[in-house]
């Protein structure tokens, strides 16, 4: 009988539980050359078919021992055992031989990419889509581990692990009714609260607006602004107005937020709804043979038409298929 230990080559020198006993009894423990420093584990390199009654240390799931072991045992991964990965192919890229353009990226040049990637999330989880939701993620977290590993190359600045650590720090420390059990939080809106206030003491901070990203965009930035200084007890007659574009934006944004309703998503709802029927317009103009990027007024108005039309005809159909689906569903 022979029995393959299937070692992590993430986790180094971790050995499972569950491989104790064979390791104790086995005839012999011999490694494939996959296997780094095999001493350390009291084997010895393999050579030829392993003997009978031995125990096979690999790190290869494809290697054909295993395929052929009478019993494999596998190292248990914690979860994120493959950021692991994520990082050493960063910082792979970015060492000598590595990626000459990866190479060449500064904080500064990499910025562009951070916003692409967060609003092509952004869009992902507006869409429902999930599948790309699990790509955008993977994208947005290349930008922390890219941004990483160039602070990583100057000495006297940090690393990836430094970006994790302050992380968990701040995650224990603002949540203590979790962690530390020092206190009860039984509603998330206390929770919000609370985080606040934990981050005005840690950051010390003399304003309520202090810490408000002003590079997003100004329809957020006025939501924010908003909650921050309602928080903070401000009266919602102080907020900006004016007949100015600019004073009736914010008073509409503050309203909306107040009013429990994220400006910025609504906002984003009704310019991809507009977008949507831009396309369908452009569609039916192209459908009666005329051409979508030199439409006149009439024509634009004829094809709106035309798309509403076809859209309350589609919405027509699924109501119908939905009423003839439920029927069916009755009993007889």
């Amino acid at each position: 009988m022979t029995t393959v230990v299937l070692l992590s080559a993430r986790l180094g020198a971790v050995l499972p539980a569950a491989a104790v006993g064979p390791l104790r009894t086995a005839t012999a423990v011999v490694a494939t050359p996959d296997v780094t420093d095999p001493a350390s584990w009291g084997a010895v390199p393999l050579d030829g078919d392993p003997p009978a009654g031995s125990v096979v240390l690999t790190t290869d799931p494809a290697h054909p021992l295993v395929a052929a072991a009478d019993a494999v045992i596998t190292t248990p991964e914690p979860t994120g055992a493959a950021l692991l990965d994520a990082v050493a192919v960063m910082d792979r890229l970015r060492s000598p031989g590595g990626c000459p353009w990866d190479a060449e990226q500064t904080h500064d040049s990499l910025l562009q990419y951070l916003v692409e990637e967060a609003y092509e999330l952004y869009e992902a989880i507006e869409d429902g889509d999930r599948t790309a939701m699990r790509e955008e993620l993977g994208d947005v977290l290349l930008q922390v581990l890219f941004h990483a590993r160039v602070a990583a190359e100057d000495a006297a600045s940090f690393d990836v692990d430094d970006v994790a650590g302050d992380l968990v720090a701040k995650l224990v420390g603002r949540h203590p009714h979790v962690f530390a059990g020092s206190e009860r939080i039984d509603t998330a809106e206390r929770q919000e609260h609370r985080w606040e206030e934990l981050k005005r003491a840690e950051k010390q901070r003399e304003s309520s607006v202090d810490g408000v990203p002003m590079g997003q965009p100004a329809v957020a930035l006025a939501a924010k602004l908003t909650s921050r200084t309602a928080r903070a007890g401000f009266p919602a007659e102080l907020l900006p107005s004016g007949p100015g574009v600019g004073e009736e934006l914010f008073a509409l944004a503050a309203r909306a937020k107040l009013a429990g309703v994220d400006p910025e998503a609504e906002l984003r709802t009704a310019a991809r709804r507009f977008a949507d029927r831009v396309r369908a317009a452009q569609r039916a103009a192209t459908a009666e043979g005329a051409d979508a990027h030199a439409l006149d007024g009439d024509a634009w108005r004829a094809a709106w038409t035309a798309q509403e039309s076809s859209v309350v005809h589609e919405s027509s159909v699924v109501q119908a298929s939905s009423v003839v689906q439920e029927s069916r569903a009755l009993p007889q």
